[in-house]
């Protein structure tokens, strides 16, 4: 799954315009590397999302298409 479509599915980024601007300005990584939008996630991908001065890293627990609003927090853990 492309890396915008599951940070706006997994609710960590509200909308996907605002996941694809955040990944073209640099503030995305995956595993350690800056990454475009389109790059495809799998399960333990570590993705880090810089939030202005806070930081935030997920791991990928489970990637899906479609997820209801309460089980949107199984895609992903807190590390």
């Amino acid at each position: 799954m492309r890396l915008d479509k599951f940070l706006k599915v997994s609710r960590l980024i509200k909308r996907r315009t605002v996941a694809n601007e955040a990944c073209d300005a640099g503030r995305v990584m995956v595993n350690e590397k800056p990454a475009k939008a389109s790059v495809n996630v799998k399960k333990g991908d570590i993705i880090e999302i810089q939030f202005g001065t806070k930081s935030v890293r997920v791991e990928v627990l489970d990637v899906q298409e479609t997820v209801k609003k309460d089980a949107a927090a199984e895609l992903y853990r807190y590390l």
